[in-house]
């Protein structure tokens, strides 16, 4: 506030000190005033009584004197003279003033005298201004007035209102604009400048301070509610709050940024032109006096600081107002564009730099006004729009850094008009190719404000890209950059080289920079590899400079060398939620689609609008149709909309309805609505089309208008409207040659208003207004991509100004649309936009940089490209896009020539350049980098090959090396050479220039030059400091190379060194991690081992072994697998090389292994033992020699010192043993192996606690006392019965004997688990017997191995049957029966014999289930092995294929020289030799009996192949059949006990013979008892088992007895050669088991356990008796009555044994039968016994013996 001085007389020294100054500035300029010499003159008389008045008044009272008691009496005479024309007296006048209001000696806030209703300090500042009176004023003068104006407005003491400052402006301005002086002029703009900077400085810190004590005063009352601590608390915080507030509210900026180079010469313009000026800056201070909208009211309740407040914001608003109204009015003069001597121009330049000077210096008070925000929107946005089309470049480059401000400062309130701006006047002046370059160039600098603003940059794309109702901004610009950076505009304008270079430049740089935004953007989620350790990321440092070690990007509040961030920097973090950005993409996405559909709409209505509605972005209602045509008019075609709106089906005429329905005419004239309605859409051509529409307007129209008088009905709008299209089509139209007339245009439309006429001055203003100017469609949008042909600047700058003419009617019809209007502007703070961001940027950026890189050699255009492709590797890194990746990558890759495949041209420094950017991004990126590796190591690799070439650069051709010592040998006499792309570089035609071949020597030295090469090995080096996935995708990459490199001509194996430089490098790392390396470079190694260049294979080899060793060196923990991946491609080697060296190579290999380290080797004896299997199955002596002598060493040693390591691989090696053991190469070997695995159970043996203490992965599920089973002994018999079942005779013999010697020393401690595994195990033996293979070996395998097996197997049930499962017993009884029913004749009697032998040594110990299972074996034996087809047989007469007898002795053979007794036990070999003779009596009393063996080989006639199987099948079955007969008997009575009973038969037989006739002789017969051999199973069988067993027999008999009683079929097969030349018979099968069943059966009936039975058995043994006697009887051979001897003496001695009342019971029954058999010629014991019988009968019936 003013300072107000002492009204008395009485003062202070300091108000006595006032009073001299005052008095003297006033004595001289009063007496300097009264010395001028125009003083004397008449019309200046009044001033002179004024000046000596005050003189008087002065001296009168001198020391007392106030000037504000007395200011008239001093004013007066300077006010006069300030009028008089006198330019000395108004610089004097001036001069004194200026200095009062300095020193604070005229404050002037008293009323004026004249007008109280102002201050005295208003009329001051009027005089003042009034000095200046245009362009005639003087010099001095305007001086004089620019002081004195700035010392008003930055007076402390004096206080000014609204008009008086607008005045002062408006004085300043003037001078500025018309001053001839440049100092001067220079001066007001310099004035201009302060008050400015005071005037808006002073507001902000008014109502900032006045904001702060109101916000305090808030908080005072609201804390009162709180407790003493919150109140405590809230304070600090509101204290901290303000303090910031106050310091940013009174910051100001006292430096202009604007420049005052521009100083206007002495202008030529008119008196009429300076007052015309005048007066239209007077015009903008009427608005002073009306009504306000700010809104403020000063009222009584307002303290005098709200109060000052308010003037200071009233200031600036009026100021600020003019300035923006300043800046957009009309130039007059058009033509002249030289703002020196247009006064217009100069205004509006001078008005848009003030106004930037007042936006850069804007505080927060003005940036969140919205006054200040309405006058931003509603003034200078429009005059923007308006200046920014200009062609006049200081007035465009004016507009542009306003915009840039504007961008910078106020985005967030202007969302549409930047919009606007950007898209419709900025970006479409860059794009089109009529603006000048001049124009393109002001653009592109600013643009590389803007995109040095990493906000700006994402602002503007989650704004506009990813709003639905805003253009794709970013996209756009990214594009234009993009084509402006490639040199296209230049090429179009036809600029100068230096013009392109330069435009280019700026586009790079603005395409950089905006990337750079990017990645300063999203830098927090960066991974630096160089500052993490291989278990996870670091936070990356920044240097003290404020920027990253790594990439040189500033991380303070400015970005670059662009705008000032307003906002702090901290604020870009991921606080915004993940919600918000999915947002922002979810609409980004629908607007891609929207769009897509928006084009397919351009095309065909039908599928855009289908479209649209099938991604749900259009509802399928007419309505919402319509509204989208009204609301998308700008991007639609309007031919496309006009064709839709007019088609005749239903669903068109509605949308059309709805269309115009929701059209508002209202208080519209017609010609108005008219042009309203067809400005959104183009007629179509068809008359039906148009009349609809016509009509639907007129209806619409009249609607809207229903009281307007004009038209009776809609008819007369309807046929008016028509009429007027014709009009527009007649007079507009170049094919119409004679236009129509008006009159005859009012007499055409007579009588269609209801017949009546329209009035004529309607019609004819409708006319006029047509003719003037057409219906046109609306202009929404300017074209873009078309191209004009232009030909001289003069026409280009006609089309400029025709096509900004129609840019500026878009811009300005949307401004003034959008100025009242506000939409939500979102501040960008996540991280993640980036992403999406990219996704559009990134094309264009590298179409940009790949052009640059290609066409231009300048190194500063290269820099750009490689630090804009660099940071494009970096966003695509971070947000782990692969394609764009993979597309900078290889770009850059590519850009070095290293990579080309046809012949490499002449290499620059550029390509050397993208070679270093190359290395840098992989050693900064190398964690994102993924399968772009390869592109990298492509070119690492490719650099060796050219720095080998470097440094062979005088040969021109190269020998195959490597840096390596095992280099690839070159064949002697024709080494080894080979031309790569590099060739031509260094062998170029005697013509070509020894310059270039420096150039490109120097190039390639540049190359291999220290630090590429130390770069290049920190890349490899620095591999240890890759995450865990990015080390895989390295050594996957790297590996990929590698291979590229050793599958070349010739190959090369830099890549290989590297690939174990950097296993070396990783071996550190945690073993998930490197078991994902390892499974990638093992592979590899692999493939390199198994190179057909053997020194290829050597290395790869090599250094896998010296990897291995390092690794086994670190040994391993218990239940880790990692040493078996790292051995895994040794493995893998010998599996897929057959190379006899180079698996020689890895037998010596995994040897060392063994030698050195196996006390370190856990899971690697796994591929240990894996290889040496595949080592067992080779043919090289060498290999399985040295792979053996190694398994022994193992087996030996290793397993006595570390059993427990190997544990886990027990079973690979048993696997390993078994392989050498199958080698058929090496019997020896095949032998030793058996004894190796008969080792291996002795250890399991010994060590059983080992077993179960170990948990292995796969025995986690398994029991402790199983483990050893599964471990152990399992393996070992499973893997022995795998060489029974693959190898030869000899092998598998010692094999089956070892398997079973284990079974029988170790069996005692399995389980019965155990047991059924094992015999599971066991009867794989018999597996191969179920092939349909008729081979010798078929045979062989059968009668040897089959055979002894059996017989093995029994002998293990027999010792360990009381812990065998019975399940496993019925295995055994199945496998009995498979065998038995063999078509061999020896398995087959093997089989009966095991059977029984098993059931005599342990039948004892069978339960009933078990006897059940046994005699159902049995019972389904006898069913299967009957021979039913001899019954049946025919001779098959369609046979074909003969086959002579001897060949059919191969089929037959089943005789073999195999040691039985390898296999069996004394006990078996006791039985089977007895059976053996029992089979041989048998066999030889049948050949005396003319029944052959069919083994009888010796027929002469021919037999077919079916006839020879089927009858040698036929054959085993009957030996089968008695050797089943003999089993039954032997098991029930024990084997021998039959044949001894009948030999003691015959004894007695031979004692009755001579006893004299008469004698009892029974004595002979009851005193021997029947051998009833305890060891036999009779019982322990139950009486049904017996019976069932009887039964089988008896089945036999009567199948043998019809046999042998068919004569005819006996024929049949005895011509066809069946058993010889003599007759077929089943004489042993008929007789032995008739004779069995009767053993049975009497001995059931003498059992007194079944007498309860006896006379079931009595009943059976009658039949059965009575039925064999008839057979006897009915016999006529007599050698089949002879067969039956034994037979008849059997059945009747056990008659004779019956007591005497059974006896009495059968003799009665048979006595008849019996008589009848005294007729044939018996044999002598027979007739002695029924001699005997008989004598018995007449003894037990009274008869008397006849002598």
């Amino acid at each position: 506030m003013a300072q107000k001085n002492p009204k008395g007389g009485g003062g202070s020294v300091s108000a006595t000190k006032h009073i001299d100054n005052n008095d003297m500035f006033l004595k001289r300029a009063l007496e300097k005033l009264l010395t001028e010499k125009d003083m004397k003159k008449s019309y200046h008389q009044q001033l002179k009584r004024a000046c000596e008045a005050a003189l008087a008044s002065l001296t009168k009272e001198p020391r007392t004197t106030n000037i504000l008691s007395i200011h008239e009496t001093y004013f007066l005479p300077f006010e006069l003279a300030c009028t008089s024309k006198n330019s000395r007296m108004i610089d004097t006048s001036l001069d004194c003033l200026q200095k009062l209001l300095l020193n604070g000696h005229a404050i002037g806030n008293i009323s004026d005298p004249i007008d109280s209703s102002k201050l005295l300090i208003d009329r001051i500042v009027s005089v003042i201004c009034a000095c200046f009176y245009g362009i005639q004023t003087e010099e001095k003068v305007e001086l004089q007035i620019i002081k004195i104006c700035l010392t008003i407005m930055t007076s402390q003491t004096v206080e000014i209102h609204q008009r008086s400052v607008l005045q002062i402006v408006k004085t300043c301005f003037n001078i500025y604009l018309t001053s001839r002086s440049k100092i001067n002029e220079a001066t007001a703009q310099g004035c201009l400048s302060q008050i400015l900077n005071g005037i808006f400085s002073k507001m902000e810190q008014k109502m900032s301070l006045v904001n702060e004590r109101k916000q305090k005063e808030t908080i005072s009352v609201v804390t009162t509610d709180y407790d003493e601590e919150q109140v405590i608390i809230k304070d600090i915080l509101d204290e901290l709050v303000e303090k910031i507030v106050y310091d940013e509210a009174t910051l100001v900026e006292t430096n202009s940024s604007l420049s005052n180079n521009e100083i206007i010469e002495d202008t030529q313009s008119t008196q009429g032109d300076i007052n015309g000026e005048i007066r239209q800056n007077d015009g903008d201070l009427q608005s002073i006096d009306e009504a306000s909208s700010i809104g403020k009211v000063v009222s009584s309740s307002l303290s005098a600081d709200e109060i000052s407040a308010d003037n200071y914001f009233r200031h600036a608003y009026y100021v600020f107002r003019a300035l923006c109204k300043l800046s957009d009015r009309d130039i007059k003069d058009k033509v002249n564009t030289d703002p020196k001597t247009n006064l217009d121009l100069k205004s509006r330049i001078f008005s848009l730099r003030l106004i930037i000077q007042i936006l850069q210096t804007s505080g927060p008070i003005f940036r969140s006004s919205e006054d200040f925000l309405l006058i931003i929107k509603t003034s200078l946005c429009v005059s923007l729009s308006r200046n920014g089309v200009s062609s006049i470049p200081e007035l465009f480059e004016m507009s542009l850094f306003n915009f840039v401000e504007l961008l910078d400062k106020f985005k967030a309130h202007l969302k549409i008009q930047i919009e606007v701006l950007f898209r419709e006047i900025f970006l479409t002046i860059l794009e089109t190719s009529t603006s000048s370059f001049r124009h393109k160039w002001l653009v592109i600098q600013s643009l590389t404000k803007i995109c040095a603003d990493a906000q700006i940059i994402v602002d503007l794309f989650i704004n506009y890209d990813c709003s639905m109702r805003s253009g794709n901004v970013f996209e756009r610009l990214v594009i234009v950059l993009s084509r402006a950076a490639q040199g296209r505009q230049a090429v179009e304008l036809g600029c100068s080289q230096v013009e392109e270079h330069n435009l280019r430049m700026k586009g790079l740089e603005c395409l950089v920079s905006i990337l750079r935004c990017m990645a300063d953007w999203s830098k927090d989620l960066y991974v630096n590899p160089h500052l993490q350790s291989n278990l996870g990321p670091d936070t990356k440092p920044v240097n003290e400079n404020g920027h990253d070690q790594d990439s040189n990007r500033s991380s303070s509040g400015y970005v670059g060398s662009g705008i000032r961030r307003t906002d702090s920097s901290a604020s870009i973090n991921s606080s915004q939620s993940a919600e918000h950005v999915h947002d922002f993409e979810l609409v980004r996405q629908r607007k891609e689609l929207f769009e897509k559909g928006i084009d397919l709409f351009n095309q065909s209505a039908k599928k855009g609008l289908e479209f649209l509605i099938d991604k749900n972005l259009l509802n399928n209602e007419p309505e919402d149709i319509a509204q989208f045509f009204h609301s998308y008019q700008d991007v639609l075609d309007k031919t496309v909309i006009g064709d839709c709106l007019g088609e005749e089906d239903k669903r068109h005429k509605q949308i059309m309805y709805a269309y115009i329905d929701q059209m508002d005419f209202i208080q519209m004239d017609f010609l108005t609505a008219l042009r309203r309605f067809l400005a959104g859409f183009r007629l179509p051509g068809e008359a039906q089309k148009i009349d609809r529409l016509m009509e639907k307007f007129a209806g619409r129209f009249c609607e809207c208008n229903s009281n307007l008088q004009i038209f009776a009905s809609a008819d007369a709008a309807y046929v008016l409207a028509y009429s007027v299209i014709m009009l527009t089509t007649d007079l507009h139209s170049i094919n119409v040659k004679k236009k129509i007339t008006k009159e005859q245009y009012i007499k055409m439309n007579r009588g269609i208003n209801d017949s009546r006429d329209l009035p004529e001055e309607f019609l004819s203003k409708i006319y006029d207004e047509i003719k003037n100017e057409e219906i046109k469609l609306k202009v929404t949008s300017m074209k873009r991509g078309t191209k004009e042909t232009i030909t001289n600047d003069k026409q280009r700058e006609l089309l400029f100004t025709v096509q900004m003419g129609n840019v500026e009617s878009i811009a300005r019809d949307l401004m003034t649309s959008a100025g009242s209007m506000s939409e939500e502007f979102t501040i960008a703070k996540n991280l993640e936009h980036v992403g999406p961001m990219f996704q559009k940027a990134w094309s264009p950026c590298l179409a940009a940089f790949s052009v640059n890189l290609q066409d231009s050699d300048h190194i500063d255009l290269t820099n750009l490209c490689l630090i804009g492709i660099s940071y494009a590797i970096r966003i695509a890194c971070i947000f782990h896009m692969e394609l764009e990746r993979n597309a900078f990558i290889q770009a850059l890759s590519r850009f070095t020539l290293l990579m080309a495949t046809s012949q490499v041209i002449e290499i620059k420094a550029k390509n050397v350049e993208c070679l270093k950017i190359l290395i840098s991004v992989a050693q900064t990126d190398g964690n994102y980098l993924g399968e772009a590796w390869y592109d990298v190591l492509k070119c690492i690799s490719q650099l060796e090959l050219a720095q080998l070439f470097g440094v062979n650069v005088n040969k021109g051709k190269m020998s195959v090396s490597n840096h390596h010592q095992l280099g690839i040998p070159t064949h002697i006499g024709s080494p080894s050479t080979f031309s790569l792309p590099f060739d031509n570089i260094f062998n170029t035609d005697k013509g070509s220039s020894n310059r270039r071949l420096q150039t490109i020597h120097g190039q390639i030295h540049e190359t291999s030059s220290q630090n590429i090469v130390v770069s290049v090995d920190r890349i490899f080096a620095g591999s240890a400091r890759l995450d865990g996935d990015a080390i895989v995708a390295f050594v996957r990459s790297l590996c990929h190379v590698s291979m590229d490199e050793l599958y070349s001509t010739p190959p090369r194996m830099f890549s290989l060194l590297k690939v174990v430089e950097i296993s070396y490098y990783n071996m550190g790392r945690i073993r998930l991690t490197w078991s994902r390396i390892w499974e990638i470079v093992g592979d590899h190694f692999n493939k390199a081992a198994c190179h057909p260049l053997q020194d290829v294979s050597f290395f790869a080899v090599d250094s896998l072994r010296q990897l291995s060793m390092k690794f086994l060196e670190k040994g391993e923990f218990p239940n880790f697998r990692f040493q078996k991946e790292f051995l895994k491609p040794f493995e893998l080697i010998m599996k897929k090389n057959s190379s006899p060296t180079m698996r020689d190579m890895v037998v010596r290999c995994i040897t060392h292994f063994v030698d050195a380290q196996a006390k370190n080797i856990r899971s690697g004896w796994k591929n240990i033992f894996s290889v040496f299997q595949m080592a067992a199955t080779d043919t090289d002596v060498q290999i399985v020699e040295l792979a053996f002598q190694t398994c022994t060493l193992i087996v030996d040693v290793v397993f006595d010192r570390y059993f427990a390591s190997i544990l886990d691989s027990f079973q690979d090696a048993v696997k390993c043993l078994s392989e050498f053991a199958c080698n058929v190469s090496f019997t020896d070997t095949s032998m030793e192996a058996i004894r190796l695995i008969r080792q291996c159970a002795k250890y399991v043996a010994e060590k059983p606690q080992i077993f179960r203490e170990h948990a292995g992965e796969d025995l986690i599920n398994v029991p402790e006392e199983d483990r050893i089973w599964v471990k152990g002994w399992f393996p070992i018999l499973f893997e022995l019965s795998c060489i029974i079942n693959r190898c030869k005779l000899d092998v598998r013999t010692r094999a089956l004997t070892v398997m079973f010697e284990i079974m029988k020393s170790y069996g005692e401690s399995f389980t019965q688990n155990w047991w059924i595994d094992l015999f599971n195990v066991v009867f794989r033996i018999f597996d191969n017997m179920k092939l349909p293979d008729t081979q010798v070996e078929k045979i062989e395998w059968m009668t040897t191995t089959c055979n002894h097996a059996l017989y093995a197997i029994v002998d293990v049930f027999t010792q360990y049957y009381d812990v065998i499962p019975e399940s496993v017993v019925k295995d055994l009884y199945a496998q009995l029966k498979w065998c038995i029913n063999q078509n061999n004749e020896q398995l087959a009697r093997s089989g009966t014999n095991c059977l029984e032998n098993f059931v005599i040594a342990c039948g004892q110990h069978f339960t009933p289930k078990i006897w059940e299972k046994l005699c159902t074996c049995i019972l389904g034996v006898f069913h299967s092995t009957l021979p039913q087809t001899l019954l049946t047989w025919r001779p098959d007469s369609e046979s074909s294929g003969m086959l002579t007898i001897s060949e059919s002795a191969i089929l037959d053979r089943t005789d073999s020289s195999f040691d039985q007794s390898i296999v069996e036990s004394a006990a078996s070999q006791h039985h089977r030799m007895t059976r053996a003779g029992s089979s041989s009596s048998v066999n030889s009393a049948t050949s005396d009996q003319q029944e052959p063996h069919f083994n009888n080989r010796h027929s002469e006639r021919t037999k077919t192949n079916s006839d020879l199987m089927q009858f040698q099948i036929l054959s085993i079955k009957s030996i089968v059949q008695i050797e089943l007969i003999q089993t039954v008997d032997n098991i029930i009575f024990y084997p021998s006990s039959s044949k001894k009973e009948d030999l003691q038969y015959i004894s007695i037989a031979h004692a009755l013979a001579s006893t004299p006739v008469g004698q009892e002789n029974l004595s002979y017969i009851t005193s021997l008892d029947d051998l009833h051999n305890e060891h036999g199973m009779y019982k322990h069988m139950s009486f049904d088992q017996l019976i069932l067993l009887v039964d089988c027999l008896l089945e036999s008999h009567m199948f043998a007895r019809a046999f042998n009683s068919n004569n005819e079929q006996r024929n049949l097969l005895w011509k066809a050669g069946y058993r010889g030349k003599i007759k077929p018979n089943l004489l042993i099968q008929e007789t032995n088991s008739i004779a069995c069943a009767f053993r049975i059966l009497f001995r059931l009936y003498s059992d007194t356990k079944y007498i309860d039975s006896n006379d079931l058995l009595k009943k059976r043994i009658l039949k059965l008796t009575r039925d064999s006697l008839e057979y006897y009887l009915a016999l006529q051979s007599e050698n089949h009555r002879e067969a039956w001897t034994n037979v008849l003496m059997l059945l009747l001695t056990k008659l004779l044994k019956l007591d005497e009342e059974q006896f009495k019971y059968y003799s009665i029954e048979i006595y008849p039968l019996i008589s009848e058999i005294v007729v044939f010629d018996l044999k002598p014991e027979l007739r002695y016994i029924l001699r005997e019988f008989l004598l018995r009968i007449g003894r037990s019936f009274l008869l008397k013996t006849v002598i």
